[in-house]
């Protein structure tokens, strides 16, 4: 599925994958994420990392009265706010997509799969 723009020059499509490849460098991008978690795969109770090739796995698109809704799956680091994580991610993702794509963002989730403690 795509999301579609009519302008004076015809018609641009934005695919799925494009969407979801630029909310998952906004959000990685956000203070407090170690990084994204897949969607579909949770080993043992262990949510599985993504590399950067890899994000758009960690976040659903779906399109809805010409409005983008995405819900995003993230690993944050131990000791951090969950929530002020969270709401930054949403605020970050929401702001770059605007801008980026100019599609309109109606909602952003964040789900949190997972805690990670450093190495340290």
């Amino acid at each position: 599925m795509s999301y579609s723009i009519n302008n004076e020059n015809g018609v641009v499509y934005i695919g799925e994958q494009v969407i979801a490849a630029v909310a998952g460098m906004a959000a990685i991008d956000s203070y407090g994420i170690v990084g994204m978690a897949s969607r579909h795969q949770i080993k043992d109770g262990i949510a599985e990392l993504l590399k950067k090739d890899n994000l758009a796995k960690g976040i659903e698109v779906k399109f809805e009265d010409g409005k983008i809704r995405l819900i995003i799956h993230i690993v944050v680091s131990y000791g951090v706010k969950i929530s002020e994580v969270a709401q930054n991610v949403q605020e970050k993702v929401k702001y770059v997509l605007e801008n980026l794509t100019g599609v309109p963002v109606e909602e952003v989730s964040v789900i949190v799969q997972g805690v990670k403690v450093s190495a340290e």
